[in-house]
């Protein structure tokens, strides 16, 4: 397994961690996802310690808190071996008040989801989604409070943009609150959004990045082919909200065989390989339902892409340049650029 450091924290997280939003049962939209039980928990916990995670995430909003329990459960004496990293924000209940970041909620949810884990304390606490209604120095100050309580230990955001992160941690930095040291984003081979404004803000505050989604959706695994666009009524066939043109998607899963053919890998190890090269991403969310799944993710720790491969892929995946983004790009001193990044020989 390898370890990084989660952003300039001194939190040292294995690079492949394990997201638990598959644990529970329930209907509706997210009746797909939720889908594990207690005994195959137990079994993928067990299996991601012994491979080497120490890092596990959930959300008080997977399964009705179900997750949170089951997680608890399945960690049992390991939980001080670990990094228990939840997430609040989403709707809880039926009343008004139960969903969002005011104090109030905050609170509340924080200490619920210390119970359900079984835990009397949270390595990481993160903000599921922004609120519109409530203003940043509410919520950072809320934050503030778990962290001097001793009820959580770092904080970190989630599904924000750049500017509402800067935002936010400037309001923790100028009122000497423990800083966000995460940001828990979608990212992957697909998706790629994120490079535009979030990275840069990222490496520049210090912040590591924790990928939910690499495999978007299962969309990555290979089983999803213009052929059969449902994957065997897969999990996109019940459950899509991610944007992905998979017209392209079906091109580059073409290309993708042929990198694992020559790595004797899968194509979900061969994306999952290509998020492991980029040095600011700290860690990675794998989802498993099954054993065999978790099996063949933890395989990507072990394949090291070609400088060439990991450009192929760069180029093939590229997202649209946005403004002003390419201007300053195209802006740029020449000359100040080539004197300070060329690498000496």
């Amino acid at each position: 397994m390898q370890y990084t450091r989660l952003g300039n924290s001194g939190l040292v997280v294995s690079r492949l961690a394990f997201g638990v939003m598959t644990f529970g049962h329930d209907q509706g939209p997210m009746g797909a996802v939720w889908k594990t039980g207690q005994e195959e928990a137990n079994a993928l916990v067990q299996r991601s310690l012994d491979a080497g995670i120490n890092f596990f995430d959930t959300a008080d909003g997977y399964a009705g808190g179900q997750s949170e329990v089951m997680l608890g459960k399945a960690l049992r004496a390991r939980r001080k071996d670990v990094i228990l990293s939840t997430k609040i924000g989403f709707r809880t209940g039926t009343s008004i008040t139960q969903a969002g970041s005011s104090m109030r909620h905050i609170l509340n949810s924080a200490e619920e989801c210390l119970k359900r884990l079984g835990t009397d304390y949270l390595d990481l606490l993160s903000i599921h989604r922004f609120d519109t209604y409530t203003p940043f120095e509410e919520s950072a100050r809320a934050l503030e409070n778990l962290t001097a309580r001793g009820l959580v230990r770092y904080v970190g955001f989630s599904n924000f943009t750049a500017w509402q992160a800067a935002k936010f941690l400037g309001i923790q930095n100028a009122r000497g609150y423990a800083p966000f040291i995460a940001a828990q984003m979608y990212y992957s081979l697909v998706g790629r959004d994120l490079e535009h404004e979030v990275v840069p803000f990222c490496q520049d505050a210090g912040i590591g990045i924790v990928v939910w989604s690499p495999l978007a959706s299962g969309f990555l695994s290979g089983r999803y082919t213009r052929q059969d666009p449902t994957g065997g009524k897969g999990r996109l066939s019940e459950f899509d909200i991610l944007h992905i043109d998979k017209e392209k998607g079906y091109d580059l899963i073409d290309r993708m065989r042929q990198i694992a053919s020559g790595h004797k890998a899968t194509v979900a190890q061969i994306a999952l390989a290509w998020l492991l090269s980029k040095a600011y991403v700290s860690t990675i969310l794998l989802g498993a339902s099954k054993l065999s799944q978790l099996e063949d993710n933890l395989g990507a720790a072990n394949i090291q892409l070609s400088e060439k491969e990991v450009a192929e892929l760069d180029a093939f995946t590229a997202p649209a340049p946005l403004y002003p983004n390419w201007f300053q790009a195209f802006a740029a001193d020449a000359v100040v650029r080539d004197a300070l990044e060329t690498p000496r020989k």
